[in-house]
């Protein structure tokens, strides 16, 4: 690997701390034959797929990020090593073999928490948030709202136009909570996250019982199934306090921290 390729590697390695995700760097230690790389060469792999690098390209690559995937999915933590006969486990007509040494990367003891909106009930939530164990993400349109935020080692401000295309970026068991400018900007966002609601571990939006029945409606046009309409929560937030931004903000924390709870003793 040459001295640009790894300050590239470590650039798409940090950015995937940063951001929370798990994966698995994949290096390759050892040929016996011929091998379409050089020892040394990697990539790295998250649930998604290949995110940066190749060990080759092929046959033997496929083969290395479905062993990625998984150990992801095993829950493995403890590097890996492999030996593979390239005619007898990858299945090439070439003689030989190749070594590759998997390092599986997880955040320990941090989830995450996106907050749609950077609004008045945001403003308070999200510095709350931000002194508990939790990576947040606040994602708005508008760049002057998220100017108002102090910056915290675990937040990440997102700027765009397109709010709802952020969803599908976020990581499996996040716990989001929608509080944008309105209905007309919290459906889409909504119905993207219960298109998946299986990945999320809450899903939360401001309203009234009012906008609650409004929601569900279009959620069930949409194409939400019918068993899905109850598994979000609208009014957000636990049954205390009252109708003011700080107090608003205590309720969805106080309701987050007991889902959270929750889920973590049926582990």
């Amino acid at each position: 690997m040459t001295e640009k390729n790894f300050e590239s590697f470590l650039q798409a390695f940090e950015e995937l701390k940063a951001e929370g995700q798990e994966f698995v760097v994949v290096t390759l230690v050892n040929i016996i034959g011929g091998a379409p790389q050089e020892m040394g060469a990697r990539m790295i792999v998250s649930a998604k797929g290949l995110q940066f690098g190749t060990v080759g390209g092929g046959k033997i690559e496929k083969r290395s990020i479905e062993e990625a995937q998984n150990l992801l999915i095993s829950g493995q933590s403890e590097p890996h090593f492999t030996n593979w006969n390239l005619q007898k486990d990858i299945g090439m007509t070439c003689g030989g073999a190749v070594n590759f040494f998997f390092e599986i990367f997880r955040e320990k003891n941090q989830w995450t928490v996106a907050v749609f909106g950077a609004g008045h009930i945001c403003q308070e939530l999200v510095p709350l948030l931000t002194k508990l164990s939790c990576r947040v993400i606040c994602i708005d349109p508008r760049q002057e709202w998220l100017d108002k935020f102090s910056a915290a080692a675990n937040l990440k401000l997102i700027k765009t136009d397109n709010m709802q295309a952020i969803v599908d970026t976020l990581p499996d068991k996040t716990f989001i909570a929608i509080s944008t400018m309105g209905h007309g900007t919290d459906l889409p966002i909504l119905t993207k996250a219960m298109k998946q609601r299986a990945r999320f571990s809450y899903v939360g939006n401001v309203g009234s019982d009012q906008k609650a029945l409004r929601l569900k409606n279009d959620l069930k046009l949409a194409g939400i199934a019918e068993d899905q309409l109850n598994q979000f929560f609208c009014p957000i937030g636990e049954s205390i306090g009252k109708n003011v931004p700080i107090e608003i903000a205590l309720s969805i924390t106080s309701q987050i921290l007991k889902v959270r709870d929750s889920l973590e003793k049926h582990l």
